[in-house]
């Protein structure tokens, strides 16, 4: 009963964080501040919402994916990210139950999925995302004792290096935020984690650029974004 409880509330949690990570990736694309007073509004009217605009979930399924005030569409982008955020969160409960572990696999999943929403948006990782993911993958390990952090650090220059190796071959084909990222990844994941994160990052990315490829949907010089791959290696590494 009690793992039960734990996936119904990390499930609930995961829709709220996924709702408020969609708003941070959106302003922060925007060049406006996701933090302080600023309140969120219509992207067509510009209304201000109200709290019972913004239930994650249940506010898109009741006013049926439009704005209460002026009735435009809202974008699904909206739902189905909220959906990905409650599937991750009751998934990582499902897998850790209440342990310790929990607490790294959460900010490092939903750390991926704000990353990826940024780089999806607009082909760009924010420095200061990954740097606070670095700041608490290692302020949780001091928990941990002398092992843990050891293990946190050599995540983290596992993750830099693997993509930082990838970038200088490839002479600027991969951005450098992809290597900060996946060095704060690594703070919360440890070293192994995180080369199975990389290694199934580039699998499962590499497996659906050649169908979209062989579809003819993208092309061989076409920018494709990195960082949703890394996030779905990372959250099939947390579920392994």
């Amino acid at each position: 009963m009690e793992k039960v409880m734990a996936v119904l509330f990390f499930t609930l949690l995961g829709a709220a964080l996924g709702s408020f990570f969609n708003v941070v990736a959106s302003r922060s694309v925007s060049g406006r501040s996701w933090w302080g007073k600023e309140r969120s509004r219509c992207p067509s009217c510009g209304h201000r919402l109200a709290w019972t605009d913004l239930i994650p979930l249940l506010s898109w399924i009741v006013l049926k994916g439009r704005c209460r005030y002026c009735r435009k569409p809202i974008s699904v982008r909206y739902f189905a990210v909220e959906i990905l955020g409650a599937v991750i969160g009751g998934s990582l409960a499902a897998r850790w139950g209440l342990t310790f572990p929990l607490v790294f696999a959460l900010p490092a999943a939903f750390g991926l999925l704000l990353n990826a929403l940024t780089d999806l948006e607009e082909g760009y990782v924010f420095d200061i995302f990954p740097l606070l993911m670095g700041v608490c993958g290692m302020l949780l390990r001091l928990f941990g004792g002398r092992d843990a952090m050891i293990d946190g650090v050599l995540g983290a220059l596992a993750g830099f290096s693997v993509i930082a190796v990838i970038i200088l071959a490839s002479r600027g084909g991969m951005g450098w935020g992809d290597a900060t990222l996946m060095a704060g990844t690594g703070s919360l994941l440890g070293w192994k984690f995180t080369l199975l994160t990389l290694y199934l990052g580039f699998m499962v990315g590499g497996v659906i650029v050649l169908i979209l490829l062989a579809a003819k949907k993208v092309k061989r010089k076409d920018a494709i974004p990195l960082v949703p791959f890394l996030a779905l290696g990372g959250v099939l590494t947390l579920l392994a």
